[in-house]
């Protein structure tokens, strides 16, 4: 039996994150992952990988060159899936290094393979080559993650049925894709694939997708995907999918329409990897989706067992579990930790890609917060001229009030980026005139804060002046 101060399950960014602050500490600490190299679902299926095909696929295609040299234009003519797997493979071990390293130097035990708790504080592990080993700590912490939710009615096969875990295995490149679910992963992978020039159709039982975000930005974004070429079949609930001997696949609907293509992805939701933890032991139930409830301290209804990440729910953001991962193992033992970030940001890392943070037009308008809003069109600042933009909007909330900044909100190429000078002044409960009195490199598309604050300044000024 090996003692350790902690172990924790899963090796993720809140694993890693809290494995690697408990060994600064100074405590005998041990990461268990169920994977063959350690950075979880994040670097191996998830995070890491879908930004780095869609990083591919701009750059293979010449996407970001189109504004100058037309739609026709491309870098490579003929883009095939080893293509996407080679820049894939060689990103995905790069990161699996440093995060590796970054754990031994730190001096944390990795074991591979997977947990189960035996009883409330021992935990068996099953190795690859067939050993269990036994292992027991004061405090554990549990950043398992997430699977991909697979319903018995899709006929997954990997190859022309798949998950969106699957996505990095892919062999071949399908001339036609149906996607099913239409949330933050669906969306990311059909405008990854129709940027391709893969006949893309997505389809969402509900009438709306990505409900959390400005539905001005989305609205912009929409404008964009479908003069792309992107079909959407929202409101229409999938009631069967067949496979045929020509390898076409035909997804049916409740509409009673029929789409056929050459591939299906199935991108409706995930679930908390927790049914073979052996929660059981510890008393710890799971919902539905078999996410773990905590407390505000990421603490589970066993007091000396954590969850963080993915597991335990929203807002599943590499970002916030990095966090989560400190802020558990802090409480854990006894040490001083901070609270969560009052702010955080929303990536979607689909093309174009949108961002936000703070509070969207219509909570404002929920709180009934008097307001305006400054907005500046990317593609309207030089840089954006020079980097030949054709799309791309910052929309800027602001309290009439206080001036206080409430929410920025983009869509548009560098949206994930430029969302953190937002994030900035929100936290420091910043006003209008931070961006009116503050000078931004030129030519940038940073430059938009500073003309959507004038904008908004503007229309403040023709409230008072008319009242």
């Amino acid at each position: 039996m090996q003692k350790f101060d902690v172990i924790i399950i899963g090796s993720g960014p809140a694993g890693k994150t809290a494995a690697i602050q408990a060994a600064k500490l100074g405590k005998n600490t041990a990461i268990v992952d169920g994977m063959n190299q350690v950075g979880g679902v994040c670097v191996h299926t998830g995070t890491i990988p879908s930004k780095t095909l869609r990083e591919t696929v701009l750059n293979l295609t010449g996407w970001r060159e189109r504004g100058f040299y037309g739609r026709a234009y491309r870098v490579k003519a003929d883009i095939q899936a080893s293509d996407l797997m080679q820049r894939l493979n060689l990103t995905l071990q790069s990161e699996v290094d440093i995060q590796q390293d970054h754990l031994v130097r730190n001096g944390v035990n990795i074991i591979l393979g997977h947990a189960r708790f035996v009883s409330e504080k021992v935990v068996d592990v099953a190795t690859a080559n067939g050993d269990t080993v036994s292992l027991t700590a004061k405090k554990f912490i549990l950043a398992v993650g997430t699977k991909t939710y697979r319903p018995d009615y899709v006929p997954f096969n990997g190859e022309t049925v798949i998950d969106s875990d699957e996505v990095t295995c892919m062999k071949k490149l399908p001339r036609s894709l149906t996607i099913i679910g239409a949330g933050v992963v669906g969306v990311e992978y059909a405008t990854i694939f129709k940027t391709l020039d893969i006949n893309v159709t997505l389809i969402e039982p509900r009438t709306t997708m990505l409900d959390f975000m400005d539905q001005e930005i989305l609205m912009h974004f929409r404008h964009d995907i479908i003069n792309d070429g992107l079909r959407l079949q929202f409101g229409q609930k999938v009631t069967s999918i067949e496979c045929r001997k020509n390898g076409s696949c035909i997804v049916r609907l409740d509409s009673n329409r029929a789409i056929a293509s050459d591939m299906v992805l199935f991108a409706a939701g995930r679930m908390g990897a927790t049914d073979k933890l052996g929660l059981d032991k510890l008393a710890i139930e799971v919902d539905h989706r078999g996410r773990i409830a905590v407390n505000p301290q990421f603490q589970t209804s066993c007091p000396h067992v954590y969850a963080v990440g993915d597991v335990i729910g929203f807002p599943s953001l590499a970002s916030t579990s990095l966090e989560q991962g400190r802020i558990a193992v802090l409480d854990a033992l006894g040490e001083k930790a901070h609270k969560q970030p009052e702010f955080f940001p929303y990536g979607i890392y689909a093309v174009p890609e949108m961002s936000t943070v703070g509070m969207s037009e219509e909570e404002v308008i929920r709180r009934k917060i008097p307001y305006e809003i400054g907005i500046m069109q990317l593609r309207e600042t030089s840089r954006g001229k020079v980097m030949g933009l054709q799309s791309g909007l910052m929309k800027m909330i602001f309290s009439i009030k206080s001036r206080r900044l409430l929410g920025v909100h983009i869509v548009g190429e560098g949206a994930t980026e430029l969302i953190h000078i937002g994030q900035a002044v929100l936290t420091l409960k910043g006003t209008l005139d931070y961006f009116l009195e503050n000078a931004f490199n030129y030519p940038t598309l940073a430059e938009a804060y500073k003309v959507a604050a004038l904008h908004a300044h503007n229309r403040m000024m023709a409230l008072q002046e008319s009242a």
